[in-house]
């Protein structure tokens, strides 16, 4: 007996996707969180230095205007109230004293009110006094210790030619009678003393070129009139420049000597000095 043959038959299944365009995201708009309030001891300092035996500051009749709101708030500080917001207090409002003795407030963790009234509202912080806040004194600190090491280095690798220039920006003509130790070490103490002005000083181009048409000057190279105005060659009276009004006369020689016509000057008198 023949036997069948078994057909089979595949079904495919085809499926009908629909592409769908996907919507462009609309984020929702960022709210600023407001800063975490930290629940510790704080201690306030008058601003200054100043240590008076005792300073009473406002503690009432104050306003801080609130962005959220759109209107200033009254301030007042009563100890017996949750919130120094007079709009907020409920019930008997007394008053009480915010006092500095001796320059110095000290406020316990557990008076949030008075804490937030001074560190956020108080209309004098940091005018008259301000919070003594540890990490940014110290980060400070170290701000201004980096920057005198940075300011001392680069007066350590100056060349004897920049540290004249530097110099006689602090001292004038005294500089040309200094050695040169003597100038090494007044350039280290003028960095360590105005490291930012230093750095300024050192990273500024017409320095250099200062003392130098000072230095031409002093020699007698070129000369600069009385009146301050024009510079001229020191031998023929030949006119150089005219200095514009209100500009320091070496600092306008300096700017000069950048011009086509200035850098053929500079030139000349180059070959003089050396």
């Amino acid at each position: 007996m023949a036997k069948k043959k078994q057909i089979k038959v595949e079904e495919t299944l085809v499926e009908d996707i629909t592409a769908v365009k996907e919507q462009p995201k609309v984020e929702a708009p960022k709210i600023k969180a407001k800063p975490k309030w930290e629940i510790k001891d704080r201690t306030y300092i008058l601003a200054n230095g100043k240590k008076p035996l005792s300073k009473t500051i406002k503690s009432a009749n104050i306003y801080w205007f609130d962005e959220e709101k759109g209107f200033e708030r009254e301030l007042k500080y009563c100890e017996n109230q949750r919130t120094c917001f007079v709009d907020e207090m409920q019930g008997d409002q007394r008053l009480s004293h915010i006092t500095f003795r001796q320059g110095v407030l000290f406020v316990p963790k557990n008076k949030v009110v008075l804490q937030k009234l001074l560190s956020l509202y108080h209309p004098l912080r940091d005018r008259i006094y301000y919070e003594l806040q540890p990490q940014v004194i110290a980060a400070n600190e170290i701000d201004i210790i980096e920057m005198e090491i940075e300011a001392l280095n680069a007066a350590k690798n100056l060349d004897i030619d920049m540290a004249e220039a530097v110099m006689r920006v602090e001292l004038g003509s005294k500089v040309s009678d200094m050695s040169s130790k003597e100038l090494k070490r007044d350039l280290l103490l003028y960095a360590k003393r105005n490291p930012e002005l230093f750095l300024e000083l050192v990273n500024d181009d017409n320095v250099q070129l200062r003392n130098f048409g000072i230095k031409a000057t002093e020699l007698g190279i070129i000369k600069l009139s009385q009146d301050q105005r024009t510079f001229k060659w020191g031998t023929n009276d030949r006119k150089l420049m005219t200095v514009p009004f209100d500009e320091h006369p070496y600092s306008a020689l300096a700017a000069w000597f950048k011009t086509d016509e200035g850098m053929e000057i500079y030139s000349n008198i180059e070959k003089r000095l050396n």
